[in-house]
């Protein structure tokens, strides 16, 4: 009995012999997943202090190589002279996850085994590549982190000191969303545009929120829309909807649900609720 495998050879043939999204993909010239990592790897090593004092600039000239291997001598000096600034900015989010978390041991705990710092560290440096126009390359890192973290932040996005994300699982920051400093977030919450009927018409738009310093915003809230700005000093109750601003230091809650307990005869063995 025929397979049937030289038919569908033959239709993926066809379907490839002609021009679509996939097939064009094909044709464009995507940075080595591997390097991408190696890359990551490296400099997220040098900016949480993971690498000997001692050899400092042996490590950075190695690391430098790493850099211009993916993406041109050029680029990897700007990226590199771009380190200390990096370096200062995740030392602010350890600072806040420490200061922020009750059950923080020590800042050793947190770089090594906090979800926020891995995720956001991993931002700080993508959004450097994503500045020098290798949008690709940093979308590959921050999707590294998204993958291991759960914490999904687009390269684009612009994010101020002390940023800590508690838990963070299930957190979406948008491409040009705009964060202030100290800003707390905690897991599932959803900064993000509006189901955008334009398309492509909408590249280089201001599609996601603002929020400005000292805002916390608690578990599922979902804030939507270019527009939207959420004011200094807020707190956004969990399970909030927002697409509209809020003005500084407003609190924002969903009203207490209502429950209903009735009680019933006890159950026999074996029964369920």
């Amino acid at each position: 009995m025929a397979d049937g495998i030289e038919n569908v050879a033959e239709a993926l043939r066809k379907i490839r012999s002609e021009t679509d999204p996939v097939t064009e993909a094909g044709t464009e010239v995507l940075p080595y997943t591997r390097r991408v990592g190696d890359a990551l790897g490296a400099l997220r090593a040098l900016v949480t202090d993971h690498t000997p004092t001692e050899q400092l600039e042996s490590d950075l000239r190695v690391v430098h190589g790493i850099v211009a291997a993916l993406v041109g001598g050029e680029k990897a000096t700007a990226l590199m002279e771009r380190l200390p600034d990096i370096r200062r900015l995740v030392a602010t989010d350890v600072a806040a996850a420490f200061e922020r978390d009750p059950s923080a041991i020590s800042y050793g705990e947190v770089i090594a085994a906090y979800p926020s710092i891995r995720a956001v560290s991993t931002y700080r440096i993508a959004h450097a590549f994503y500045q020098v126009g290798e949008g690709v390359v940093a979308r590959i890192m921050t999707e590294e982190a998204h993958s291991a973290t759960g914490i999904d932040i687009h390269p684009g996005a612009r994010i101020g000191t002390h940023f800590f994300v508690d838990h963070g699982t299930g957190v979406v920051i948008g491409e040009t969303c705009v964060i202030g400093d100290r800003v707390k977030l905690y897991h599932g919450v959803t900064l993000a545009a509006f189901s955008n009927k334009r398309g492509r018409a909408d590249v280089g738009s201001k599609r996601h929120p603002t929020i400005e310093s000292d805002v916390t915003i608690y578990p599922n809230a979902t804030i939507l829309g270019g527009e939207t700005v959420i004011g200094t000093g807020a707190v956004i109750g969990g399970n909030v909807w927002l697409s509209e601003s809020v003005p500084p230091y407003t609190r924002v809650t969903i009203g207490e649900p209502r429950l209903e307990l009735r009680q019933g005869p006890t159950p026999n063995l074996g029964e369920g609720i």
